[in-house]
């Protein structure tokens, strides 16, 4: 009588190891998030619904339901405003900064000499503006470079009061003009926020094949031609990227980030700046999926 085998599992095959190794490299990160973002965010959703009040037998927590985001949009004289500008800020920044940080990271690439001293000038704004650093006394060489910075705002507002008066004469549209000129006007911001997007596309840059471009020399493709039709495609997965992490980066500290800090811990109504901080995430996270969208459908992969 012949023995019954049982039949061996089959080895997982190259998409299923990459799929197992893929979730083992993100596990820590989905731990993180769970423990320090996702149960306080409930917990602010919550408290967003409530009046919170402290006394001698500890933190009351209320429910009021849509009291506070009530008074959050239609009472608070200051939220909308606030708001309005830090999203206008955020989406008019994005566009620049990965522009800015696409241009710097191919002249970056480039071979000359003193490159690793320019890739580290352009990566210095990240450390500067670090926790620790920001946290030194006024008297350190970082608040001598934001008094230095001030100046500097005041003869590139001159400079963009020339560009405007430049374009207008040669006919650009005002919508143009407008944009162009705060875009002088905002080059410090735009150059200390684009270390982080410089290095990503500035990694991504060196690893597209060097036989494709010596490929496309060869046919006779200029430089112009090989950046639209190689380096482009190639690290527009990386745009995506970028803006994600710029949209993130730049919600963390602005106007609307102080003024609910203030709401809740100077003015100690924690109902009130929960209900600000959740309709801050809900527009934020409108333009990351709105972005995520219209940028995932240009996005090559080369396999």
């Amino acid at each position: 009588m012949k023995s019954i085998r049982k039949p061996r599992l089959s080895k997982m095959d190259y998409a299923q190891k990459k799929a197992l190794w893929g979730f083992i490299y993100v596990l820590p990160w989905l731990i993180g998030f769970v423990i320090f973002f996702f149960v306080p965010l409930l917990s602010s959703l919550r408290f967003s619904f409530s009046a919170i009040t402290a006394n001698s037998d500890g933190i009351t927590v209320k429910y009021i339901g849509l009291q506070n985001y009530v008074e959050a949009l239609t009472i608070n004289t200051s939220f909308n405003r606030v708001l309005t500008e830090s999203i206008v800020n955020i989406v008019v920044n994005i566009p620049l900064i990965v522009i800015f940080s696409l241009f710097l990271a191919v002249l970056l690439n480039q071979k000359f000499i003193g490159r690793s001293v320019a890739r580290a000038i352009f990566f210095l704004p990240v450390i500067l503006a670090s926790g620790v650093i920001m946290n030194l006394e006024s008297t350190s060489l970082v608040q001598a470079i934001n008094d230095a910075s001030s100046g500097a705002k005041v003869v590139r507002s001159l400079q963009s009061f020339e560009l405007e008066k430049l374009m207008l004469q040669a006919g650009v549209s005002g919508w143009g003009v407008d944009y162009l000129t705060g875009s002088v006007d905002r080059i410090y911001q735009i150059v200390s926020q684009s270390g982080v997007q410089i290095l990503i596309f500035l990694a991504g840059i060196q690893t597209i094949s060097p036989q494709l471009y010596e490929a496309s020399k060869m046919e006779g493709a200029t430089g112009y031609e090989a950046f639209w039709k190689i380096t482009f495609p190639m690290v527009s997965p990386l745009i995506l990227v970028n803006v994600i992490y710029t949209v993130v980066d730049s919600v963390s500290s602005n106007e609307i980030t102080d003024l609910i800090l203030d709401t809740g811990f100077t003015a100690f109504n924690f109902g009130l700046s929960s209900a600000m901080a959740t309709i801050y995430f809900l527009a934020v996270s409108l333009i990351l999926l709105v972005g995520g969208y219209l940028i995932s459908r240009k996005v090559f992969y080369y396999n």
